[in-house]
């Protein structure tokens, strides 16, 4: 049974991040294609994060509310399939402006969800996160090198059918997965309240946020950075490709380095090298070069996103999961995504791409200093309570 129940949760988790990888890694490329400017995708992707910060945990509350993950999750995709499949097909910016508003709306909070479904399910079989979450990671770097070549090949257009396709393969998938148990105490907003106000809760938060808006720059815009150093569609699904095979490697292996405690200090080595990755990034002037050095993205993000979800699990009330999942969704892509691409954007166009970087790197660097307040006011405030 075990077996059976890994190998459901492992397979949905491939396919649903190689949809993910369709919207995140290729909608800004996309974007481009149809002759928008870098100041334009980072306005669209800006607005799209505004309508994330209140969809995401909208979402989270339907489903600690209805005690289901998995129900408000497979409907979430369904209705996603259908207006990514016309966004992919648009060219209007009027028109993609709303399309993306809605998929940030629709699409964006299922990453969340299905984070908090991945949690939950390797607490329930008693095996890593690592362990189910780096096939979404294998599934990221497959689809993304496959989409890359199609791209090329056939151009933008085939990323509708790609989607539509890998979507339905999502949802087929979904269907077959186990729900994640719902908490047996009733919710009490009283205690979110208590757990969202507390110093411990919003220095956590302050940090998370420093150090996902140089990520998600890089998100939206290496892309285009490859692009502009004269590198091919092909490269660009190759430059993910290399930071998902990474993230799949490194998920496997990320719990022998992520110890209970230990979450801040990781996150602090995750700062680290985000600052050398970003300014590195900043000096090259060859597009292979940016995508070597995504190799660092086992060092940056998995070590940051498996610390920040388990320091989470670990100060916010057990009935409120899902809704604290999509709080980090919130500072991560949503946030974090708008002042990002807006600032990206604005960056990018009016002083190119390396500066960008420098920039990136800049915020890396504040993250890590930030990161030994936190650690220390942690510290205090456990102290303090024992």
């Amino acid at each position: 049974m075990l077996t059976i129940a890994l190998f459901k949760i492992r397979s949905f988790n491939f396919s649903y991040f190689s949809l993910f990888a369709i919207f995140l890694s290729f909608l800004p490329v996309y974007l481009s294609a149809v002759h928008l400017s870098e100041s334009q995708i980072g306005l669209i992707v800006g607005a799209g994060g505004v309508i994330g910060i209140v969809a995401q945990p909208f979402w989270g509350f339907v489903s600690d509310r209805m005690k289901t993950i998995k129900r408000v999750l497979l409907l979430l995709i369904a209705v996603s399939i259908f207006a990514g499949f016309v966004l992919f097909h648009s060219s209007s910016m009027a028109l993609l402006f709303v399309l993306v508003g809605l998929m940030y709306f629709l699409f964006m909070p299922t990453d969340p969800l299905v984070e908090s479904l991945n949690y939950q399910t390797a607490q329930r079989l008693s095996v890593p996160f690592g362990s189910i979450r780096m096939y979404g990671a294998l599934g990221y770097a497959v689809s993304s090198f496959v989409f890359g070549i199609a791209a090329d090949k056939y151009g933008m257009s085939v990323m509708a059918y790609l989607f539509a396709g890998v979507g339905i393969a999502a949802l087929l998938l979904g269907s077959g997965i186990q729900d994640a148990p719902a908490a047996n105490s009733s919710l009490k907003l009283s205690d979110m309240k208590r757990f969202l106000s507390s110093k411990q809760t919003i220095a956590f938060f302050t940090l998370v946020s420093v150090i996902a808006i140089p990520h998600r720059m890089n998100d939206i815009f290496v892309g285009i950075y490859v692009g502009k150093l004269g590198g091919s569609l092909q490269l660009v699904g190759y430059s993910w490709s290399v930071m998902t095979i990474i993230e799949f490697v490194f998920f496997a292996i990320v719990h022998r380095f992520l110890k209970k405690g230990s979450e801040l200090a990781l996150i602090s080595v995750a700062a680290l090298f985000y600052t050398v990755r970003f300014l590195l990034s900043s000096i090259v002037n060859d597009a292979y070069w940016i995508v070597a050095l995504q190799l660092l993205q086992g060092l940056t993000f998995v070590f940051f996103y498996s610390a920040a979800i388990q320091h989470l699990y670990a100060i916010i009330p057990e009935q409120w999961k899902a809704t604290g999942q999509t709080i980090l969704a919130v500072l991560f892509f949503g946030i974090s995504g708008i002042v990002g691409s807006v600032a990206g954007g604005f960056v990018f166009d009016s002083f190119g791409g390396s500066a960008l970087y420098q920039l990136m790197a800049l915020l890396s660097a504040a993250g890590f200093a930030l990161s030994f307040y936190v650690r220390r006011s942690s510290a205090e405030q456990r102290q303090s309570s024992s």
